[in-house]
């Protein structure tokens, strides 16, 4: 038994180079099956997909981007929010006898202070806040509010100490209770 082909040639409807066209086309597309190319339509998918994928890694890179830069001028706004704070809120004119020793990027520093803000500083009414190798010192409620935004800025703030008020009855009042006392 013939093949189509040949019967076709017979019949006279191909010729033998139209016959030789469709040998050598169909050879070349169980080549590219083989070899995992696929041509035309599924070519055009894959151009597609690549270009979708490009675009979508495009996407996620500006995307990471604006957020590092939105990030970066939340914490520069942050930054100068803190020191219009402080700037606004420092006490100024407290220069005295009295040295406060502090500690400000793990160096000592000394601030000379007058009885009565020393006292205050000591008794938590008061802070110490370093920015810029600056010292501030402002209230504590000023201090506070700066600690919210960064608590780090904040060098010293010290517990509120209760003035002991002693009762003129009380027989122990002469006695004071040690602070290391373990019941």
């Amino acid at each position: 038994m013939a093949s189509l082909q040949e019967q076709l040639l017979k019949a006279g409807l191909t010729t033998k180079q139209k016959s030789r066209q469709a040998n050598s086309d169909q050879r070349k597309k169980n080549k590219q099956k083989r070899s995992g190319v696929q041509h035309g339509a599924s070519l055009q998918e894959q151009v597609k997909e690549d270009l979708a994928k490009s675009q979508a890694e495009k996407l996620a890179k500006d995307t990471a981007l604006n957020d590092a830069r939105n990030k970066e001028l939340a914490d520069k706004e942050q930054g100068l929010r803190i020191k219009q704070i402080l700037g606004h809120h420092q006490l100024t004119g407290v220069n005295g006898d009295s040295e406060y020793n502090y500690t400000f990027n793990n160096k000592v520093k000394k601030l000379s202070l007058n009885t009565m803000t020393y006292k205050a500083l000591v008794n938590g009414r008061l802070a110490l806040c370093g920015l810029n190798e600056t010292t501030y010192l402002v209230t504590s409620e000023t201090a506070a509010k700066v600690a919210e935004l960064d608590h780090t800025i904040v060098l010293v703030q010290n517990d509120k100490v209760e003035t002991e008020e002693v009762d003129a009855d009380d027989p122990y009042a002469d006695y004071q209770i040690p602070d290391d006392l373990m019941w």
